[in-house]
C-alpha cells in the first residue's frame, strides 16, 4: 500500500510553523510497513488544495491530510474534501453534541461558528477520538482512502494512533515494518562515502 501526506495551511508556506506533523507521520507509516512516497505543502486556496488532494489520490492508495479543520472562514478541508467525493456536507448532530459538550466543560461559552467543525461530507465517517474541537474523517474516495485529522500535533497524534494506522494496517493487511539503518562516519567527504556504499546503495534499490 502506498500512502501520501499532505500538509495544510499557508502559514507552513510563510515559514511561520514549521511542520512537524508530516516527519512524524512518515515515521509511523513505515513503523506500520506503510510505504510513504511523498509528502506536499499546500496553501488554504480552494483551487491549489483540490489539485493537492486529486494528485495525492491518483498516485496513492490512501492519503492523508492535516490541517484546515478548524473553525474559522480559512478552513476548508471538509468543504474541498466534500467536493472531491463530490457529495454535499450535512450537520452530523452527535458531533454537534460533543463539540458543544467540550466547551460546557470547560466554563466557557461556544462561539457560533464552531458548529462549522461539525459539518462532515455525506459518506465520511468522524474518527471517535476528539481531544479538542476538530473531528478527524475517514473519507472513501472511489477505491481509495483520504484521512483528515487536525493540524494541531497532539490532537493529530491521537487519531493517527486511534483510528488512521489501525485502519491503513487493516486495509494493507501487513504486520511488517520499514526498517532503517544509522551509519555514523567520520574523516569522510559525502563523495567518497558515496563511492564506498554505491553496490550496496544499488542493491537496496532506493
Amino acid at each position: 500500500m502506498q500512502c501520501e501526506i499532505v500538509a495544510v495551511g499557508t502559514e507552513l508556506l510563510l515559514g511561520q510553523i514549521v511542520d512537524t506533523n508530516s516527519a512524524w507521520i512518515g515515521e509511523q507509516l513505515a513503523l506500520s510497513g506503510i510505504d510513504c512516497h511523498r509528502h506536499t505543502t499546500v496553501g488554504d486556496n480552494r483551487e491549489r488544495m483540490m489539485a493537492a488532494f486529486r494528485e495525492a489520490l491518483d498516485r496513492a492508495d490512501a492519503v492523508i491530510v492535516t490541517g484546515g479543520l478548524g473553525p474559522t472562514q480559512d478552513d476548508i478541508t471538509r468543504e474541498v474534501v466534500a467536493e472531491l467525493m463530490g457529495v454535499t456536507m450535512e450537520r452530523d448532530h452527535g458531533l454537534a453534541d460533543r463539540i458543544k459538550s467540550r466547551f460546557a466543560g470547560r466554563g466557557r461559552k461556544m462561539p457560533a461558528n464552531n458548529l462549522r467543525q461539525a459539518d462532515v461530507p455525506v459518506g465520511a465517517t468522524p474518527m471517535l477520538e476528539l481531544p479538542g474541537t476538530a473531528p478527524g474523517l475517514v473519507c472513501p474516495v472511489g477505491d481509495k482512502v483520504l484521512y483528515t485529522v487536525p493540524g494541531v500535533p497532539w490532537e493529530m497524534k491521537e487519531m493517527l494512533k486511534g483510528t488512521v494506522l489501525p485502519d491503513l494496517r487493516r486495509r494493507a493487511g501487513t504486520v511488517s515494518v520499514i526498517g532503517s539503518r544509522t551509519l555514523r562516519t567520520w574523516g569522510q567527504s559525502e563523495s567518497g562515502l558515496a563511492e564506498m556504499l554505491a553496490e550496496e546503495i544499488d542493491r537496496l534499490d532506493l
